[in-house]
């Protein structure tokens, strides 16, 4: 399960509706082990497209970088499909590195993009493999949510 606070989610969601209808990617970091999404990273889609994304590598090779001094790891990988509904397609499984991450996929179709609710949804991509796992929003991260979430991982 993948434990987001609420102003995490909404930064993500305002950022696909930001660079609809191109596609919009980021991370969001959190301390290495801790599976807590803790630091919101929008990145620039360098493909600049409404079908495919791409981080440009001298931007990831310098936030990667920037993780390693801070003892994070990336615990959200996300990005939004413009036109189709929120599930990683064959090119996302292909590009999924991060066996440990969340990768999310916000869906701004029809309409979306204005105003309304989002598809905001969550997998695990291992070995090829596609799981969807469930999202729970909260409003802060708590001592109770961190160890409510252990559990249940």
């Amino acid at each position: 399960m993948l434990t987001i606070d609420q102003a995490t989610h909404d930064a993500i969601v305002d950022h696909a509706r930001r660079d609809h209808p191109d596609e919009a990617c980021g991370v969001v970091a959190g301390p290495i082990g801790s599976d807590r999404p803790a630091r919101f990273i929008p990145m620039l889609n360098a493909a600049m497209s409404p079908t495919f994304y791409e981080f440009d590598s001298g931007d990831l090779l310098k936030l990667y970088r920037e993780m390693d001094d801070r003892d994070e790891e990336p615990v959200v990988i996300y990005h939004s499909h413009t036109a189709t509904e929120a599930y990683p397609s064959r090119t996302d499984v292909n590009l999924a590195g991060e066996p440990g991450a969340h990768y999310v996929l916000v869906s701004t179709r029809d309409g979306a993009h204005e105003a309304g609710p989002v598809d905001f949804r969550s997998y695990r991509i291992v070995d090829g493999e596609v799981t969807e796992e469930e999202v729970r929003v909260v409003a802060a991260y708590t001592e109770a949510s961190v160890t409510q979430q252990k559990a249940e991982d």
